[in-house]
């Protein structure tokens, strides 16, 4: 993993890494019943920005229900799981005084959600607009372009006196890849798309298959197996 880690933070994507989903997006397509179709291909590659991924995929839930309330999104979210191990993790990592962060181009919605249950020490995420009613607007509120993730990981650097070499990033899509700032580190973990295997491949780091994050712990800690395993 380059430079020998002495870690202090982990940073990770929530959809796919830590709740098993791939998306948080997607959640809320399947409840209108709607998708984003050739748009998403088009963002994956860059094509299109984040605001205008964004506000398409508003576009077609509104064209289903035109009044959307905030409620109703949060309604989407009930029933989703944590993947295994995630709690175990977090918790593990807090014992060792290490900063646990959430840096996700999700909705956060979720991704609030989840940082409060797993208690963790930071997080951001993009979200919505909505009026004074609490109905949502046409755009969203980007807080974290997918392609530019690492952005958050500097000024997480920034706030808290980390080195570079002392955080490590995981993610499951080839996208996160831009978490790993210069001199850190990444774990692919959990990918599911063959774009993520190939991108993760060709930058050399190590993947983790299948969503069990306890599975993490030999690549964070040189090879220990976790604590307390059953």
């Amino acid at each position: 993993m380059g430079e020998k880690m002495t870690l202090r933070a982990v940073v990770f994507d929530c959809d796919g890494v830590l709740i098993d989903t791939i998306s948080s997006w997607r959640i809320i397509h399947e409840y209108f019943g709607t998708n984003s179709g050739e748009m998403l291909d088009k963002f994956l590659k860059g094509g299109i920005t984040d605001e205008e991924f964004m506000a398409d995929d508003i576009r077609h839930w509104k064209s289903v229900k035109p009044e959307i309330h905030r409620d109703e999104l949060m309604r989407c979210y009930q029933g989703v799981k944590l993947n295994p191990g995630a709690r175990d993790l977090v918790e593990a990592l807090h014992a060792k005084g290490i900063h646990v962060s959430i840096v996700s181009a999700g909705v956060d919605l979720l991704i609030g959600s989840i940082a409060q249950m797993l208690k963790v020490d930071d997080w951001v995420s993009n979200g919505f607009q909505y009026c004074d009613d609490g109905f949502l607007q046409d755009n969203g509120v980007v807080r974290v372009p997918a392609h530019y993730k690492g952005e958050m990981v500097k000024k997480l650097c920034r706030i808290n006196d980390f080195q570079p070499h002392e955080i490590c990033s995981i993610g499951d899509n080839h996208t996160d890849l831009s978490m790993k700032i210069s001199g850190s580190n990444f774990i692919g973990f959990n990918p599911s798309k063959e774009m993520a295997f190939s991108g993760f491949r060709k930058a050399g780091v190590p993947i983790v298959e299948g969503n069990d994050c306890r599975d993490l712990w030999p690549h964070l800690f040189d090879g220990d197996e976790f604590p307390n395993r059953s």
